[in-house]
């Protein structure tokens, strides 16, 4: 008689484990940075709220992996009009921290984001959009310009310039993905390059200051400069294999600033080196090609264009975090997936992997 070994059934489901296993690799590594730049300091809870932040998503990420992803072709709308009434809260009731007014309160032991929550929002609403739809006509771009105006023009009042600018690339990217006519296109990008000269009139005095720091950073090394500046010492002085895990001078020092959020690229960069950077910014890539496979083998339009939807949003925070990081592009106040801290942005995001591995579930005929 022939033993036969027979693996659990979770075993045996159609998933990319690599979907799995890499985003836990980077709160890994983000957890280990976030402690490391915390160190010594009254900050260090900040690793440990991280980690209760890394359950919490993990638990809700397996959670949504098992509900069907189809049927939030259904519930989209519900969770677009709470997301809406969430950026109004925040309007009148949010906690302003560094001068912005994006978080709610909730207890006294965790700050919502609900710029977070409408990333996905956004993704999933154009996603149904999209599918619904064999051929736009004129009213369906009025009503594209009308979902999409309200929750970035509440987001640009908070203000959060560096989020609407990451909807608004989003969109156009799943406007190309949705099949919009490319004359749509480019007319959308004049508009758009247009347009500056009037965001620009509507700019917050310290956001000016932010895009001409960008130009010249080194024209107020101890103002506006300074945090540009010392991420990039801080890039420079982790050199190949970077300095330790503890041991970097700017962040043990605390002259780089908002480390564990904005600059965690930079705090990787001193403790890991080159080396370790890279190893990162593979990973990243990689997260994001798993995402585009899972576009790839989906079955319908809607989980195609969901798949596309999170590729881009993972594609544009990576970007743009690493290169404000670099003083590539100008500070914003983006978060690197899975590796900054924040509840609302790691939980999000695990919530995003979650429907991806749906995708991947049902991809095949597999029923529970």
């Amino acid at each position: 008689m022939k033993f036969r070994l027979r693996l659990p059934i979770f075993w045996r489901w159609p998933l990319d484990w690599w979907l799995y296993l890499v985003p836990v690799l980077l709160v890994g590594i983000g957890i280990a940075t976030i402690t490391s730049l915390t160190y010594g300091t009254s900050r260090v809870s900040l690793a440990i709220n991280q980690g209760i932040y890394a359950g919490l998503g993990f638990v809700v990420m397996m959670a949504v992996s098992r509900f069907d992803y189809r049927n939030w072709r259904g519930l989209v709308g519900y969770f677009y009009l709470l997301v809406v009434i969430l950026l109004i809260a925040v309007e009148r009731f949010g906690v302003v921290i560094f001068g912005a007014r994006r978080w709610l309160d909730i207890g006294g032991f965790f700050n919502l984001q609900p710029s977070e929550l409408a990333k996905l929002a956004m993704v999933l609403l154009l996603a149904r959009f999209f599918a619904d739809r064999e051929e736009l006509i004129r009213r369906d771009y009025l009503w594209l310009a009308v979902l999409l105006a309200v929750p970035i023009g509440l987001v640009l009042v908070q203000p959060d310039l560096g989020t609407a600018l990451v909807l608004m690339i989003v969109a156009f990217g799943m406007f190309w993905a949705g099949g919009v006519a490319r004359k749509i296109l480019l007319g959308a990008v004049a508009v758009g390059v247009a347009s500056l000269p009037i965001i620009w009139q509507f700019l917050a005095d310290y956001q000016r200051t932010r895009v001409a720091t960008f130009l010249n950073p080194a024209a107020d090394p101890y103002g506006a400069g300074y945090n540009v500046l010392q991420a990039l010492i801080a890039v420079g002085s982790g050199g190949l294999f970077g300095q330790g895990l503890g041991q970097g001078s700017q962040s043990q020092q605390e002259f780089l600033p908002v480390a564990h959020t904005d600059f965690i690229f930079a705090g990787v960069a001193e403790a890991t080196g080159l080396v370790g950077s890279l190893v990162l910014i593979a990973l990243l890539t990689f997260l994001i090609l798993r995402v585009i496979r899972v576009a790839q083998v989906s079955r319908d339009q809607f989980g195609y264009l969901v798949a596309v939807g999170i590729a881009f949003l993972f594609l544009t925070q990576v970007v743009i975090n690493i290169a404000m990081n670099l003083a590539w592009a100008p500070v914003t106040g983006i978060p690197l997936p899975f590796v900054s801290h924040g509840g609302t942005a790691l939980i999000t995001n695990f919530i995003a992997i979650g429907i991806l591995q749906s995708i991947m579930l049902r991809h095949k005929k597999i029923t529970f």
